[in-house]
């Protein structure tokens, strides 16, 4: 075993850690909202099917007091703590009879707007996940301007102009994730000109990391019409 790949899986092993032990934050948020909105149902948005790794499906295999918990996955999902799936993006166009049957008190996404592609379909898709919700949306999500960039591991280079950005990951064959369609990081502002503010009302909690905000989350709650 050389000494390269020792230090990679280290490496790796390290931001692992430590990125489980901030998720776990997210769940201790999660559940202090679920408490005291009086939370029943629940629609996870981008469910994995990988249920391997301690960090997959992290929120919705610790969520305390929900009666239904319901998915939407453009993966197959097959695991015993939900009550139905639908095998659909979060980005496509949804029936009426898909709403009503898989509409939630609490429509939740963790880690998925930034893999969903282009700001139009960011958009996409909190306006469906409003349209699932009957009180409260909660989107969680790495911070853009966070100084290390959790998917790749390499800090600074992410807030450097896309295209040298792009080029970079591409010499140090991270392509995929140099692609918009696989990664499209989001800033407060950005998702603060995705949200329709006529539809809801909006706050952020934060998860930090080194001192600075690593992760954002979005909690917000559908306006009472009258």
């Amino acid at each position: 075993m050389s000494d390269n790949f020792i230090y990679s899986k280290y490496h790796s092993d390290f931001f692992d850690k430590i990125i489980l032990k901030k998720r776990l934050e997210v769940v201790e948020i999660v559940n202090n909202i679920i408490f005291s909105n009086k939370i029943n149902d629940i629609l996870d948005v981008g469910t994995t099917s990988d249920n391997i790794n301690a960090s997959s499906n992290i929120i919705v295999k610790n969520l305390k007091n929900i009666k239904n918990l319901y998915s939407i996955s453009d993966q197959k999902i097959e695991l015993p703590y939900f009550n139905k799936a639908l095998q659909k993006s979060i980005i496509e166009n949804f029936t009426h009879d898909e709403i009503n049957k898989f509409k939630a008190d609490l429509v939740i996404s963790n880690a998925t707007i930034e893999h969903v592609g282009s700001n139009n379909n960011q958009k996409k898709m909190i306006d469906n996940m409003i349209k699932f919700s009957k009180k409260l949306i909660i989107i969680i999500t790495p911070n853009k301007f966070h100084p290390i960039e959790f998917h790749t591991k390499i800090p600074f280079i992410h807030w450097l102009p896309k295209k040298i950005y792009k080029k970079i990951l591409k010499i140090l064959n991270l392509s995929f994730y140099s692609k918009e369609e696989n990664l499209n990081l989001l800033s407060k502002s950005d998702i603060l000109n995705l949200i329709n503010e006529e539809e809801i009302e909006s706050e952020f909690k934060y998860i930090k990391l080194m001192f600075f905000k690593s992760n954002l989350i979005l909690i917000a709650k559908k306006k009472t019409k009258f």
